[in-house]
């Protein structure tokens, strides 16, 4: 038990969120809102601010009072943490989170908790299945001890960006210098084929009109 969601806090490895209240008075999302977090035991969940400060990625799902079940899927392999969720009865799953480059360690277990404050819902878990995904590991992964390894994501960008994105969704973090200077060098590239291109045909019309004087 904690105050995480009736979880605790600061754990270590991956938690999908399913938050039907908004907490921030000046979030610009709609819920119920499906957001993931991994954390090595070092990070602290924001409830005022609904998570956004750690979140990595998230979607809006309508999961509540519904008249019929709703389904998540969570997947995890190589290294790329999927969700998608089937919430409308369509059964067609539809993509809620996809990101790169996390990191999570063999050994640990699943779980599920609840907490509420004054307003309350009654969610049901009916059921959990999981499965054993097999795949093909590159050589350098089988000299690595997954046991020991840290929770931990290869991010293009901080999760406390997420703070202006009211989707929450991962997109790409601030323009480098090298960026900045590729950008420009397309930029003016592009101005100069299109020079170039805009005076051979300037210069075929003058030639084509001289035909018929």
């Amino acid at each position: 038990p904690g105050p995480v969601f009736g979880s605790k806090d600061k754990f270590h490895g991956l938690a999908i969120f399913l938050d039907t209240y908004p907490n921030d008075e000046a979030t610009e999302r709609v819920f119920p809102y499906i957001s993931a977090m991994v954390n090595n035991g070092s990070l602290t969940y924001d409830h005022s601010k609904d998570g956004r400060w750690t979140e990595l990625a998230g979607c809006t799902a309508d999961l509540r009072n519904q008249n019929h079940d709703t389904f998540l899927a969570v997947r995890y392999s190589r290294g790329r943490l999927t969700v998608m969720t089937d919430v409308e009865d369509k059964n067609e799953w539809k993509n809620c989170i996809d990101i790169a480059g996390v990191q999570l360690p063999t050994g640990y277990f699943f779980g599920a908790s609840a907490g509420t404050g004054d307003l309350s819902d009654n969610h049901d878990i009916i059921s959990m299945k999981l499965f054993q995904l097999m795949v093909e590991h590159p050589l350098e992964d089988e000299s690595v001890d997954w046991t020991k390894i840290e929770p931990s994501v290869s991010l293009l960008k901080s999760p406390k960006d997420n703070v202006d994105d009211p989707t929450g969704n991962f997109r790409s973090g601030p323009l480098t210098g090298w960026k900045v200077f590729l950008l420009l060098l397309c930029a003016l590239l592009g101005i100069i084929v299109c020079a170039v291109v805009g005076a051979v045909v300037f210069q075929k019309r003058q030639e084509r009109n001289k035909r018929f004087y």
